[in-house]
C-alpha cells in the first residue's frame, strides 16, 4: 500500500485487503485437501482388502482344520472369532464418529466425492476436543489393543507386529505439551484430514485383527511335543505273515521326537534305531503264533534315563494260501464271460497277481473275468507282491465245459396239449436255457414242421431260421382239435458258435 494521506474510502479498502489476506492464509489449498481425500480412499480400499483376506482365512479354516481336527481347532477358532468381535466394536464406534463428521460437514459433495465442508477447521476440533470424543476414542483404541493381545499366549506377544496404541507424545509439539487427541484432531485440522485419520485407525484395527488371527490359527500347524505322558507303540504292516516273508514292526513313543536317540530293546536285545524309531525284524521260517515284549529307554531333561515298557505284541505266521472262487459255478463255460473272485488272507487285493493257462483272464483288485474256447482243464495261478518281491501263493484247476443244450419251445411248450387257437397265433420256435446261471442265448437256425391230422396225410415242410415260413403259416391255419404238430430236426447256434441238434417239439391241438 502506498504512503501519504489516504481518503477514508481508501483506508477501508486497505483494511478489507488485509482481512482477505488473513482469510487466505487460514485456508488450505485444494491440492492438500485432494491429497487427504486420495489417502483416505486408499486406506478404505486397504481395509477392505485386509478384511477379505481375513474372511478367506476363516472360511478355509472352517472347511479344513475345523472339520478335520475339531478338538484342537475349536478353541483357536473361538479366539479368532473373539478377535473379530473386539475389532468390530471399535470399528463401529469410529463409523459413528465419521457419521458425525459427515452430518456436521453437510454431507458429500458429488463433484469432489469429499465432504462439502472438507476444509472446515472447526468441526473436527469441536467434536473431538470440545466434546471429548477424541479422549474417548483414545481410551477405546488402547482397550482394543489390550484385549487383542490378551488372546495370544504371553510368550508370543513379543512377536506381534501391529501397533494400535494411542499415546500422548513425550516431546512438546510447537513448544506446547499436547495430548494424542490434540495432535490428531486439534486446532487447525481440516475436516477431511480428520476423516483420513479415522480411516487410518480403522486400517490399523484390521491389520491388528489379521495379525492376531493368523497367529492363533497358525498354532494348529505347530507340532507340540509334551513329554509328560508316554505310551510305547509297536506298529507292524500286518500281523498275518506268509512263510518266507520277514516280520517287520516299528517301535516308538507316541509324540516322539525324531531327533531323539532312544534305546529300544526287544526280548532283551537292542534293535537298530532310525529317526527316533526302533526297527525290529525277525525271520518267519515256521508257522504258528508268536509274541514279543520290549522297552524304550529315553534320556530325560535332567539327564536321567527312564524306561517305558512295550505291551506284548503278537503275530501269526501261516503257509501260503489263496482263495479262488467262481462267482457262478465250479466250472468255466465256453463262449461266455466267467466271473471269478480271487483273494488271499492277509494280503491286499491290489497286491495280487493273477494269471491262467487254458484261457485268458482280465480284471483287477480281486474281481476278474475268464474266457475259454475249448473243453478241458484250466489253471488259475495266484502270486502276491511283497514289498517289490513277487511270490507264488497258490493255484486252482477248473473244468472247461460246453454250455448245456437248450430246450426247444413253441407256444411256450415242448410237449403236451395246446389249444388250436394258441398254436395258430404263434410263429416262432425258441431255444431256451432253463436254470442256467449265465446270460447265454441260443438262436434256432432251422427245423422241419410236421402237421398230422386224423385220417389225413401228414404235411411235412422244412424251413430255415426260427420263424414259420409262409407255407408253414398256411398249413398251420388248418390245425384243428386232434391235430398233431411236430417240430423235428431243430438246430440252434449258441455263444460258442457251434450248431447243435436240440431235439423235437410234439404238441397236440385241443
Amino acid at each position: 500500500m502506498a504512503g501519504g494521506k489516504e481518503s477514508a474510502r481508501q483506508k477501508m479498502i486497505n483494511i478489507m485487503y488485509l482481512v482477505l489476506l488473513a482469510m487466505l492464509a487460514l485456508n488450505v489449498s485444494d491440492t492438500i485437501l485432494n491429497a487427504f481425500k486420495n489417502i483416505n480412499d486408499s486406506l478404505v480400499v486397504s481395509t477392505t482388502n485386509v478384511e477379505a483376506s481375513i474372511n478367506s482365512l476363516m472360511t478355509s479354516f472352517e472347511n479344513t482344520k475345523l472339520k478335520e481336527q475339531p478338538d484342537r481347532a475349536k478353541p483357536l477358532y473361538d479366539k479368532a472369532k473373539q478377535a473379530l468381535a473386539i475389532g468390530e466394536d471399535l470399528n463401529k464406534y469410529i463409523e459413528g464418529l465419521k457419521q458425525q463428521f459427515k452430518t456436521e460437514g453437510q454431507g458429500i459433495d458429488p463433484e469432489t466425492g469429499d465432504l462439502v465442508e472438507r476444509s472446515n477447521q472447526d468441526i473436527a476440533p469441536g467434536i473431538m476436543i470440545n466434546k471429548m470424543k477424541g479422549a474417548e476414542l483414545k481410551a477405546k483404541i488402547n482397550e482394543t489393543d489390550a484385549k487383542l493381545r490378551a488372546l495370544v499366549d504371553p510368550k508370543e506377544r513379543g512377536g506381534l507386529t501391529f501397533s494400535l496404541l494411542a499415546k500422548d507424545p513425550e516431546n512438546r509439539v510447537d513448544g506446547v505439551r499436547k495430548s494424542w487427541e490434540e495432535v490428531n484432531f486439534g486446532e487447525g485440522t481440516p475436516l477431511t484430514a480428520a476423516m483420513t485419520i479415522l480411516s487410518k485407525i480403522q486400517t490399523d484395527v484390521k491389520n491388528a485383527e489379521s495379525d492376531i488371527i493368523k497367529r492363533l490359527l497358525g498354532n494348529l500347524d505347530k507340532a507340540p511335543v509334551i513329554l509328560d505322558k508316554f505310551s510305547a507303540v509297536a506298529v507292524a504292516p500286518s500281523s498275518y505273515i506268509i512263510a518266507g516273508q520277514p516280520y517287520t514292526a516299528e517301535i516308538f513313543l507316541t509324540a516322539y521326537d525324531s531327533q531323539a536317540n532312544p534305546q529300544v530293546s526287544v526280548n532283551g536285545s537292542n534293535v537298530s534305531v532310525r529317526d527316533g524309531k526302533g526297527m525290529y525284524t525277525v525271520s518267519t521260517s515256521r508257522e504258528g503264533m508268536f509274541s514279543y515284549k520290549g522297552s524304550i529307554t529315553l534320556r530325560q531333561a535332567d539327564g536321567t534315563f527312564k524306561s517305558y515298557p512295550l505291551p506284548e505284541q503278537k503275530y501269526q505266521v501261516s503257509r501260503p494260501s489263496a482263495v479262488v472262487s467262481p462267482t457262478a459255478m465250479n466250472v468255466f463255460y465256453i463262449g461266455v464271460p466267467n466271473p471269478v473272485s480271487v483273494s488271499a488272507p492277509g494280503i491286499p487285493k491290489e497286491n495280487l497277481r493273477v494269471s491262467m493257462s487254458g484261457g485268458s483272464i482280465s480284471g483287477s483288485n480281486g474281481t476278474y473275468t475268464v474266457k475259454v474256447n475249448s473243453a478241458g482243464i484250466a489253471k488259475v495261478n495266484v502270486s502276491a507282491d511283497f514289498n517289490g518281491k513277487v511270490q507264488q501263493i497258490g493255484s486252482s484247476e477248473f473244468r472247461i465245459k460246453r454250455i448245456p443244450d437248450p430246450v426247444p419251445q413253441f407256444a411256450g411248450k415242448s410237449s403236451g396239449s395246446v389249444s388250436s387257437v394258441q398254436i395258430k397265433s404263434q410263429s416262432t420256435v425258441f431255444a431256451r436255457l432253463n436254470g442256467f446261471e449265465f446270460d447265454a442265448r441260443f438262436t434256432v437256425t432251422g427245423f422241419t414242421l410236421i402237421i398230422a391230422k386224423p385220417r389225413a396225410d401228414a404235411v411235412v415242410i422244412k424251413g430255415s431260421g426260427n420263424d414259420l415260413t409262409p407255407a408253414m403259416r398256411t398249413a398251420m391255419n388248418a390245425v384243428a382239435p386232434g391235430t398233431r404238430v411236430i417240430f423235428d430236426n431243430i438246430e440252434a447256434v449258441g455263444p460258442d458258435g457251434s450248431t447243435r441238434a436240440i431235439g423235437a417239439i410234439a404238441l397236440t391241438a385241443n
